[in-house]
């Protein structure tokens, strides 16, 4: 590769950090980690320096979704993917239907399938870019699927199954929670970490959970199976209403969250949060279709992510060479899914993205285009 360039300074983005996750930390919350200390860093759990902060994210959240009568904020230790290991026990009864269409559904998929004690679930699949959509089936209790598919920026609706009353519909909200609009009356749970649009770090998760919900946990709690306590929902929803988890969490991170999620509703809530990555996705679709080099990876506008976009780019360009001066330049983390192994940038546009700093990327990217291709 040629020597790598440089762009003029007066083009380059504010914060070229683009992550899909972990995403960008603002300093607003490196300030309120600052002030937890001393006081709630170092502090027990048990405590109420601790407890007041999960009582906070708690009712924030509550506030963000607009959460209806008998429906509560959960959380635990371990990130989504211990929650999938969660989930197996704690809310399927006998067999799940899943929706996979990316690396991530297609991983709690397996988490039921291998487990011994609930029979073999259905998977139904689409090709990386397009989505998969649920449908009724006789002997399903639980129908889940990722809101947001973090490795191919492709989203899907979030809908009941019509026709299956009893079954519970359970969305992966990872990636999509705090940056896409959701309508909670349409999940039973909605389970998401906290490292991509709350901007803090991975090792808990959350989860919105239904009334319906919650009494199928506590049915199977009572049920009889064993069920490993650090996996039992049952568990989680007791300490979560005394506003802790059952094992140590990781209080930083939930300093962080608090103070994105103060941020988000002090501005106007979900409108406030979606309008920003919609602004952001508007901008780097537009540039990307009005590109005779690059291609939005996501055919369908409609299931075209707000929050991870993926655009392939075309022969000559190599997305290698493009990251590696973009990389020198400081921006960095637009690197495509390993595993799709496409000529192709992915780029995290979470409410922390100012929508300035994608147009100043797709700029600086143009700007390379000019002075690579002869």
């Amino acid at each position: 590769m040629a020597e790598l360039l440089t762009i003029p300074r007066d083009l380059l983005p504010g914060d070229g950090r683009f992550g899909s996750g972990p995403s960008r930390v603002r300093d607003a919350q490196l300030q309120a980690l600052l002030a937890a200390q001393p006081g709630v860093l170092g502090t027990s759990h048990r405590q109420a320096p601790v407890k007041d902060v999960v009582r906070s994210v708690r009712d924030g959240l509550a506030a963000f979704y607009d959460l209806p009568d008998g429906y509560e904020v959960i959380l635990g230790n371990g990130g989504a993917s211990s929650f999938w290991d969660a989930a197996a026990f704690s809310l399927v009864e006998r067999r799940a239907q899943h929706c996979s269409f990316g690396e991530f559904g297609s991983k709690f998929a397996a988490v039921t399938t291998a487990a011994p004690f609930l029979e073999e679930s259905v998977v139904r699949t689409a090709e990386p870019g397009e989505v998969a959509l649920p449908e009724a089936q006789e002997g399903v209790d639980v129908y889940a699927w990722p809101h947001n598919e973090t490795s191919t920026g492709a989203m899907a609706p979030v809908v009941r199954v019509a026709g299956d009353d009893g079954a519970l519909t359970v969305i992966d909200g990872t990636s999509a929670a705090g940056g896409l609009r959701l309508d909670p009356t349409q999940a039973d749970v909605y389970y998401f970490s906290p490292q991509k649009s709350f901007g803090s770090d991975g090792g808990l998760w959350f989860a919105l959970v239904s009334p319906a919900a919650i009494e199928r946990i506590e049915r199977i709690a009572a049920s009889g199976r064993w069920i490993p306590p650090t996996l039992d929902l049952a568990t989680a929803l007791a300490n979560s209403r005394q506003d802790q988890t059952l094992n140590t969490p990781a209080v930083a991170t939930l300093v962080l969250m608090d103070a994105q999620v103060r941020w988000f509703n002090d501005n106007g809530g979900m409108a406030f949060a979606t309008g920003r990555t919609d602004e952001s996705a508007r901008r780097i679709y537009r540039w990307a279709d009005e590109s005779s080099w690059a291609e939005t990876f996501v055919t369908s506008h409609s299931n075209r992510s707000t929050v991870v976009a993926t655009v392939d780019l075309r022969d000559p360009l190599e997305s290698a060479e493009i990251r590696s001066h973009l990389k020198a330049n400081g921006v960095v983390d637009i690197d495509p899914y390993r595993k799709l192994g496409r000529n192709q940038i992915r780029v995290g546009m979470f409410p922390a993205v100012d929508p300035d700093d994608v147009s100043a990327l797709t700029g600086c990217i143009d700007w390379l285009v000019e002075r690579l291709v002869t």
